[in-house]
């Protein structure tokens, strides 16, 4: 149960996404001022998430001999899912898929792990709790 606390909003998160990229006009399904922005740019930020996501999830849900390696697989999976994601919009009617569309969800996984790595470090470590005296 404890896997699925890290796990589960990966899972969740890459449903939204995949969800949206069924859409023949994903633009119906955002909000309005979504449209001031740079396509680019919203992948972007959208696998910025994702790859923060999956950095949690490789960081604190899995064994420890994988934690080290935390942030390359986090980037690699998303990465690999906006792979995936391109190659599904290519059958979605009304919906091209594109080599920069991946490029930019693959930035946006980078900074996204970069930033979560950066916060964690940040953040201050709360102390350890004093023992218990009877």
């Amino acid at each position: 149960m404890e896997r699925f606390r890290y796990w589960g909003p990966v899972c969740a998160y890459a449903g939204l996404i995949f969800y949206l990229s069924s859409q023949p006009h994903p633009e119906d399904q955002l909000p309005s001022f979504i449209g001031l922005f740079s396509d680019k740019i919203l992948h972007a930020v959208e696998y910025a998430m994702l790859g923060g996501l999956f950095y949690r999830a490789f960081r604190w849900g899995t064994n420890d001999a994988v934690k080290p390696w935390a942030g390359l697989l986090a980037v690699a999976a998303a990465s690999l899912y906006g792979l995936s994601d391109e190659i599904h919009q290519a059958f979605v009617p009304n919906r091209e898929s594109s080599g920069l569309d991946w490029l930019a969800d693959s930035v946006g996984a980078s900074l996204g792990v970069v930033t979560v790595e950066r916060f964690i470090r940040w953040w201050p470590k709360s102390p350890a709790p004093e023992p218990r005296r009877r």
